[in-house]
């Protein structure tokens, strides 16, 4: 099982070639096993850089979310309460931004790595990522 973070989520539906190698490898193998989670956190992310015009979508936003929490071996992770709770206390010095903090929690709950870009994360020593 590996967690999608939400830019890595998109560039896997919209233009994987943004995906390093590695990553790329990382979800084909999940998707094969359908095994792809995806925070309903990054619903919500996608939802608010769209509307707020910071991310291009190649699609209505309704449209381009329906496609892609059904793309192959994608399942969408609700957000729990213990997510909610362990998003703010965790352990460490931790990315600041609310919607990183709760991949990051969903992440520790399962024990999963998570693909992602982003150096914050990557640099977090409480949670292995694949990039």
């Amino acid at each position: 099982m590996i967690i999608l973070d939400t830019a890595p989520w998109i560039w896997w539906v919209s233009d994987p070639g943004r995906l390093s190698r590695r990553a790329r490898r990382a979800i084909v193998a999940g998707e094969k096993s359908e095994d792809l989670l995806v925070s309903a956190v990054s619903v919500w992310e996608v939802a608010l850089k769209q509307g707020l015009r910071k991310l291009a979508l190649d699609r209505e936003f309704r449209s381009w979310i329906a496609l892609a929490s059904v793309y192959p071996g994608i399942r969408l992770a609700p957000v729990e309460a213990s997510d909610s709770l362990e998003s703010a206390l965790l352990p460490g010095k931790v990315h600041r931004d609310p919607a990183d903090r709760f991949i990051i929690a969903l992440s520790r709950r399962l024990g999963a790595p998570i693909v992602t870009s982003d150096r914050l994360i990557r640099d977090y020593e409480h949670v292995e990522t694949i990039w």
